[in-house]
């Protein structure tokens, strides 16, 4: 009997045993280091109370944080060919798009939603950086384009907030078409006299800079964003030169005139909605 006790029972108890997911009880600021009471961290949209680092939102958090309760109208994007090119590198895009859609449940980097802002209604097109770092391939742009036709349809302002690495290179030119096409979508949307604002979250960078991201009527960034088109290394070994140490920062571009406003999270909503109200000149 020891036999079964000691080696067949205690394999058998492993394979059938479920694991019970571990309830995550403290956080650590990436910035500062300090351990924050994962409700508390919650509470306060992913903010460190104690240096004020914002940390990643994702798309869903930051929409229902965003919009009032039970106004939030999701707007499907239709799904597309996922593989165009067939592209491989060490796995094939095919299966780094499954992962990641079974990471986030999302269909893409990019969710796009209708609802009100203290009753002013609102387009939000919100990227996942959790998403293969928010990069925008063909779905996320014919999402925008998507997002600004209901705009124009549903005679409301837009909202952008991207949070992204740049184009996705798993879908080659493809994805670098996408910066011309969301181009002319913003185009459409400003001579449909709606206003466009883009609230730039950390890290706004490559072709979606180089794109929509900076054509709004405002723009909004968030604490400590990182900001820019090419990185930090690769400008100075251009140029030659020791760039500063808050360089591409959201306080840095806002200083020169890039970034109209930076505002916490805790401001976010109630500035937002003060900035539609002016521009609308909406009345309840």
């Amino acid at each position: 009997m020891n036999w079964i006790k000691e080696t067949v029972l205690p394999r058998f108890k492993a394979f059938v045993k479920r694991d019970e997911p571990e309830e995550i009880l403290w956080v650590k600021c990436k910035s500062c280091l300090q351990m924050i009471f994962h409700k508390e961290f919650h509470e306060s949209n992913n903010v460190c109370k104690a240096c004020g680092y914002h940390d990643h939102l994702s798309a869903k958090e930051r929409i229902e944080f965003i919009f009032d309760k039970d106004s939030i109208e999701n707007i499907s994007i239709p799904k597309l060919n996922t593989d165009p090119l067939k592209f491989k590198d060490k796995k094939k895009y095919s299966d780094r798009l499954q992962e990641a859609q079974n990471k986030t449940k999302l269909d893409d980097a990019l969710l796009v939603c209708f609802g009100s802002i203290n009753n002013i209604p609102l387009v939000i097109a919100c990227f996942d950086f959790s998403f293969m770092a928010g990069s925008m391939g063909r779905q996320v742009g014919n999402g925008l384009i998507l997002a600004a036709e209901e705009a124009i349809k549903r005679k409301c302002s837009l909202m952008v907030v991207p949070s992204s690495g740049g184009a996705r290179m798993q879908e080659g030119i493809f994805s670098l078409m996408q910066m011309p096409r969301t181009t002319i979508a913003i185009n459409r949307l400003k001579k449909a006299k709606l206003p466009y604002i883009v609230l730039l979250a950390n890290p706004t960078t490559g072709g979606v800079t180089a794109s929509f991201a900076m054509l709004g009527d405002i723009h909004i960034a968030e604490p400590g964003a990182i900001i820019g088109f090419a990185g930090r290394r690769v400008i100075e070994e251009t140029v030659k030169e020791k760039l500063p140490e808050d360089f591409q920062t959201a306080e840095y571009l806002k200083s020169h005139g890039m970034v109209d406003l930076v505002i916490p999270r805790s401001e976010q909503k109630q500035t937002i909605s003060n900035l539609l109200k002016t521009l609308t000149f909406y009345k309840k």
